[in-house]
């Protein structure tokens, strides 16, 4: 399914859905932030998605960053929280979705990287090198928060 992101753009879609959702800053030991590939707008973006009935947040990161990484990880911090009434997604099948979601920071437990049906490629990046990336500005503002080290602890 295709997506388009609005952001503070007039001509955007009106929100018809709210959708409580997880996205990853996963980093290894030497630094790397990992990205992947979206299948759905060929831009660079970290794992997360949508989180599902019965599950929690941090529960939903960890499972969307398996899902579409390959990768087992462990929560060991929050990023920030994004809920932008200005930012929508607008899906093919005509949902409009205002953003709302839980950026945690993880480090790789287990697991080997692989694309999955939501990724053309996912790779390790040095922090520098994300900057050359194409990539929406609001998964660009959750890597810089990250970069900035502006991130509360969990307790």
């Amino acid at each position: 399914m295709g997506r388009r992101d609005y952001e503070d753009d007039p001509s955007a879609p009106k929100a018809n859905s709210l959708v409580p959702a997880a996205s990853v800053v996963v980093t290894d030991g030497a630094g790397r932030i990992l990205l992947q590939c979206r299948t759905d707008n060929g831009m660079w973006a970290l794992p997360g998605g949508a989180m599902n009935i019965g599950e929690s947040l941090p529960d939903c990161a960890v499972r969307e960053t398996r899902e579409e990484t390959g990768l087992d990880v462990e929560i060991v911090g929050i990023v920030g929280t994004y809920s932008d009434p200005r930012h929508v997604f607008a899906y093919d099948d005509g949902e409009v979705r205002q953003e709302f979601s839980i950026c945690f920071l993880a480090r790789p437990s287990a697991g080997r990287l692989a694309v999955s049906d939501e990724s053309t490629d996912v790779r390790w990046f040095e922090p520098a090198e994300v900057d050359a990336l194409p990539m929406v500005s609001s998964i660009r503002k959750r890597v810089n928060d990250w970069r900035s080290g502006r991130m509360p602890a969990l307790g």
